[in-house]
């Protein structure tokens, strides 16, 4: 039997701060996790300015894309989004563009 911190209990005993990019990749979430990760990432990032954001959730069956999009819908703070380009990952991601803050 391994004494692995992976295996069983979480790693980590707070908050694990992730790298405020140009790209969300959702792979690393769980599911439930991901109508508060969204709305807060994109909020930092237009914070630091970035109104480019590509949020992969990949293909599957296409429910975290539903989610994803649904999620877009709702926040003001998107000004629009689309399916990713081919080269950008097609279906499995969506591109987002943000309005620039007003303060």
């Amino acid at each position: 039997m391994s004494d692995s911190p992976l295996q069983g209990d979480v790693p980590f005993d707070g908050p694990v701060e992730y790298p405020i990019t140009d790209e969300l990749d959702l792979h690393i979430f769980r599911p439930k996790e991901i109508k508060g990760i969204v709305p807060d990432y994109l909020e930092a990032c237009q914070e630091k300015g970035i109104l480019t954001v590509r949020v992969i959730h990949g293909k599957g069956i296409g429910n975290l894309r539903r989610t994803v999009q649904s999620i877009l819908e709702k926040l003001e703070i998107v000004e629009s989004h689309t399916p990713a380009s081919a080269q950008m990952g097609g279906w499995g991601a969506t591109m987002v563009r943000l309005k620039p803050r007003t303060d």
